[in-house]
């Protein structure tokens, strides 16, 4: 074969592989997509990210169309890489699980086979947003913080994100670049007291400190660790106390849940790699006997189950176990 030949044969070989034939079923999917979203891009980025999302979507139909425990849809994400999703939402920062002090003492049981706080009483703010800053474990600190607070008062007061990003960081946080809630509560507790969201907005972005300690609002005693890889202390915490901070690695195929349990072989299950905070405000059981946590996220009410999520309990699923926390309300 002549070289002018195979040279030809190859060029369109390497552009069929990088850029996917796109139908234009998909293309008018991809336009519907963006005025529901607002996006608007430039005639280079709008090839780009069409791309992106044909590719997105082609993996969500694959999956759907097959024998899995949860469900996959489009989402405000669903123009990105997950290397872009990574840098924007996910810790950065290599996490140290065993920063602070304190044990959970577990009880004996039993244990009920269903627990949810949102159905005890008005114990859990709603589904926040922590915008493109990677903040989740401020999220996860004020979640936990509000209902262990709103159980010893009787007062849900939501608290501020903020203070924790622009404040913490002598605490081995790095604002919107990643901490631990264990790390934050430590803060909390140090400085003597937590703002509200109103007296201290959210910016999602890294500022300098503004705290008053007049305006606090919350308060931290003790912080607890539950020992690592203990799901059964996390049961007994969630089951006997109250919500619980907890860190897991999150993989691309997390960035498109939609509903069901969440069940993943190939995220990692050890401490080191954990990259999201969130807040198990209960767990359960599927009618195939499948247990699950019920979890509260902090990527708004368009994402997952109206901002929630459900995954696999039982089995350390993505290092779930491998350092979950939570406060001693001050009151």
């Amino acid at each position: 074969m002549a070289p002018g030949v195979v040279w030809f044969i190859t060029t369109v070989f390497s552009l069929v592989h990088l850029t996917p034939l796109i139908l234009l079923e998909e293309e008018n999917e991809f336009k519907q997509w963006m005025s529901q979203h607002s996006r608007v891009y430039d005639s280079e980025e709008y090839n780009h990210r069409l791309n992106i999302f044909t590719e997105n979507k082609r993996i969500i139909d694959h999956h759907n169309a097959g024998n899995h425990s949860f469900t996959m849809s489009l989402n405000q994400f669903s123009d990105m890489t997950f290397e872009e999703f990574r840098k924007l939402f996910l810790l950065t920062e290599p996490q140290n699980c065993s920063a602070t002090k304190g044990g959970h003492v577990i009880r004996t049981g039993p244990f009920p086979e269903f627990v949810d706080w949102r159905l005890k009483g008005n114990f859990v703010t709603p589904v926040k947003n922590q915008g493109f800053c990677g903040s989740c474990w401020t999220f996860s600190t004020t979640g936990c913080l509000e209902s262990v607070n709103a159980i010893a008062t009787g007062k849900l007061i939501p608290l501020s994100e903020q203070q924790l990003i622009d404040c913490a960081k002598a605490f081995n946080n790095h604002g919107c670049l990643g901490g631990l809630p264990s790390q934050a509560f430590e803060y909390i507790r140090y400085s003597k007291g937590l703002m509200t969201e109103e007296d201290y907005p959210y910016k999602g972005h890294d500022d300098s400190c503004h705290f008053e300690p007049a305006l606090a609002a919350a308060f931290v005693l003790d912080v607890v660790n539950i020992t690592s890889y203990d799901e059964k202390a996390m049961v007994d915490a969630v089951a006997s106390l109250n919500p619980v901070s907890f860190a897991f690695d999150v993989t691309h195929e997390f960035m498109h849940y939609k509903e069901g349990v969440y069940s993943s072989t190939q995220c990692k299950n050890t401490a080191d790699m954990v990259n999201h905070a969130v807040l198990a405000v209960g767990y359960g059981a599927e009618e195939n006997g499948m247990p699950y946590w019920i979890v509260k996220n902090s990527w708004g009410t368009v994402w997952g189950m109206d901002g929630y999520f459900l995954i696999e309990r039982g089995k350390n699923m993505c290092g779930l176990a491998a350092c979950s926390s939570y406060p001693v309300p001050l009151v």
